[in-house]
């Protein structure tokens, strides 16, 4: 039975439970492992569900998790947690931040850090599991808890769906995933239709002539012909995209020799590209790519461009009516100050892919995880822009109250599907 403040035994995680899942939040932030190398985080994750009697599969896609628990008639209900870290290194001064070291996806040596919450977004999923296996009274349905890796590359749900995960797994009535972002703990955001733009991650190669530093006449210098390159970029923004669209274009990696004397023979550039719309999106690209290949040809390049994707992500589009009975759910819970709509972030996910691999209807929210009273004085001087955010050193949500708020939303959320039990 559920009292009209909204809570429930299944929305009432006992002290014992809450105090567990804080040590392994703490461990999975001091253990974090990049994208598609996330076994060990996986394997805390299938043990956990195992132990509450979920059917378990592992390693779909590489490093996934998939319980299954079926609990008598009812709708089929997916949730999703991701599980990757980040190539940074983390500065949160936290007694359990990070001090890991491992290989990237490039081949480079580098720090890992949790500086996006996926460790926040397991604990959730693990202690969410925890309340609705162990509390079958309140609900029937079938529940799919899915522990994706390689969220941050883009990777992962595909791998998962490509690894047959649409033919192994009964088709949900819905797909629920939540993030924590940099808004109040207690605060839940929402929005119907599009809250996350699409993103596009590419590298290009530039090529030139390599020579000594003092005989530049004998190169093609593609240190010259990078800066050209990102500073015209910087236009495409600016002077091909309307005012009443949006579109983000970063260069995150510039890279070119070794030696202050030495005129390399290339250059390496790693952009991203995010839009809200289609044809943005296709008029960005093409941009870039006109742009790229002009100032190559420009600079008398010895061979034109490589262009290779490094990552694409689809806009995160969320089900209305679907989103409305989440909204309903978390308001019954929460209440209605501590639920808002919110403008569409420019932020990028894979989450959507499963939705549409099933042809289900999909709903994506965000949990505040900065501290309330930290919060609301930033915002008192207009500062809000200056506290850490997600993919920075210093961003980690403050335990409690996310911990608590995220797992009573997902089970809340769950709830507004599974029927309760007859």
């Amino acid at each position: 039975m559920t009292s009209s403040t909204g809570e429930s035994p299944l929305t009432t995680p006992s002290d014992a439970l809450l105090e567990r899942l804080r040590d392994i939040y703490r461990d999975l932030h001091a253990n974090p492992e990049l994208s598609m190398q996330e076994a060990r985080t996986a394997g805390i994750a299938a043990s956990w569900l195992r132990d509450l009697g979920f059917e378990v599969t592992e390693q779909l896609g590489g490093t996934g998790v998939v319980g299954l628990i079926r609990n008598g008639d009812g709708p089929t209900v997916l949730l999703r947690a991701d599980m990757d870290g980040l190539p940074l290194r983390e500065t949160t001064g936290l007694p359990y931040a990070s001090a890991k070291e491992g290989v990237d996806r490039f081949g480079q040596d580098t720090f890992i850090a949790h500086a996006c919450g996926h460790d926040m977004h397991v604990t959730w999923l693990m202690g969410v599991a925890h309340q609705l296996a162990s509390h079958p009274e309140g609900w029937s349905g079938t529940l799919l808890c899915v522990f994706q890796p390689g969220e941050e590359t883009g990777q992962g749900a595909r791998a998962m769906i490509e690894d047959g995960m649409v033919k192994r797994f009964p088709r949900p009535d819905v797909t629920l995933a939540q993030h924590v972002m940099p808004l109040p703990a207690g605060h839940l955001g929402w929005r119907t239709g599009t809250i996350l733009s699409a993103g596009d991650s590419w590298e290009v190669t530039l090529y030139g002539r390599g020579a000594h530093g003092s005989m530049p006449q004998k190169s093609i210098d593609p240190v010259v012909m990078a800066a050209s390159t990102v500073m015209r970029l910087q236009t495409v923004v600016a002077r091909e995209v309307a005012m009443t669209d949006s579109a983000v274009l970063t260069v995150g990696a510039l890279q070119a020799g070794r030696s202050e004397n030495v005129i390399p023979d290339q250059a390496l550039l790693r952009l991203n590209v995010r839009t809200f719309k289609e044809e943005v999106r296709d008029r960005v690209l093409g941009a870039i790519r006109r742009i790229v290949e002009a100032e190559a040809d420009a600079s008398g390049a010895t061979r034109k461009p490589d262009i290779s994707v490094l990552s694409q992500f689809p806009i995160t589009r969320n089900d209305e009516q679907a989103t409305r009975r989440v909204v309903a759910a978390l308001e019954g819970t929460f209440g209605t100050e501590a639920v808002s709509e919110i403008p569409p972030a420019t932020a990028s996910e894979d989450f959507g892919l499963f939705g549409t691999a099933w042809d289900s209807p999909s709903v994506f929210w965000v949990v505040g995880g900065i501290d309330p009273d930290l919060y609301a004085e930033a915002r008192s001087r207009g500062a809000v822009d200056t506290l850490p955010a997600n993919h920075a050193p210093d961003f980690a949500p403050v335990l409690d109250p996310t911990l608590q708020i995220g797992l009573k939303a997902m089970v809340s959320a769950a709830l507004a599907w599974l029927a309760p039990a007859q």
